[in-house]
């Protein structure tokens, strides 16, 4: 973090007024959605419940304490939310230990913006001894900044992990492009005023005002992001 005053609006030579590139991790720089799941669902098993698998859609994307509490809720299981939380991440990182694939395309986005020094930051709704794990793959050197959704005071779908790292960063929220694989992450992203690039990793997101659907990471390079951001 190297500011928290708005930088003012300089532009490129193709006329773009992008100023940072804001980057969800889960389902969208990582293949860890289907992670989550598999987890949850094994959690859940030892605890003698089932999941329906409809389930998926609404707990995909949000914060633990959301998706977490829901199917707590949803199975009646004998348990508190916060030794879930702590079954849950432990699972999860169990997993990434063994694999932690990325996405098509994320390696070469990355690279790119950090080429070209774009100011860059990953925002995730998960917790920091998560992010932590997965930056050592990612690279944390992508990033000059990274929120994590214990360190908000409300997380996805709420604006404000977006509107902190923004901040953060030195930049104008409606200057940034944000790159998001679920519903909730667009939520986040648009009510904080960036730009969305969403990329569905699990349930189909429709196009909007100020958000482009693309069905890889492989459409997104610097000068499409620069793009979506010109007035």
């Amino acid at each position: 973090m190297t500011s928290t005053v708005p930088a003012p609006v300089t532009r490129t030579a193709d006329g773009s007024a992008l100023q940072a590139v804001l980057l969800d991790m889960d389902g969208t720089l990582v293949d860890t959605e289907g992670f989550w799941w598999d987890v949850e669902v094994e959690v859940f098993a030892s605890l003698g419940h089932t999941l329906d698998d409809t389930w998926r859609h609404v707990v995909v994307g949000g914060p633990m304490s959301r998706s977490a509490g829901f199917l707590i809720e949803a199975t009646g299981a004998d348990i508190a939310l916060a030794e879930l939380t702590l079954l849950l991440n432990q699972g999860f990182e169990d997993r990434i230990d063994r694999a932690l694939p990325l996405m098509p395309g994320a390696a070469r986005l990355l690279a790119e913006l950090a080429a070209y020094e774009i100011p860059t930051a990953l925002v995730s709704a998960s917790h920091r001894r998560i992010i932590d794990r997965v930056l050592t793959s990612l690279g944390p050197q992508h990033f000059a900044l990274t929120v994590a959704g214990d360190e908000v005071e409300r997380t996805k779908p709420h604006p404000d992990p977006y509107l902190f790292a923004a901040a953060g960063l030195g930049a104008d929220p409606t200057r940034c492009a944000v790159v998001e694989d679920t519903a909730t992450g667009v939520a986040a992203a648009e009510a904080a005023g960036c730009h969305v690039v969403a990329v569905p990793s699990v349930a189909p997101i429709t196009p909007a005002a100020r958000r482009t659907v693309v069905t890889s990471l492989e459409e997104v390079d610097l000068a499409f992001l620069r793009g979506l951001i010109t007035v």
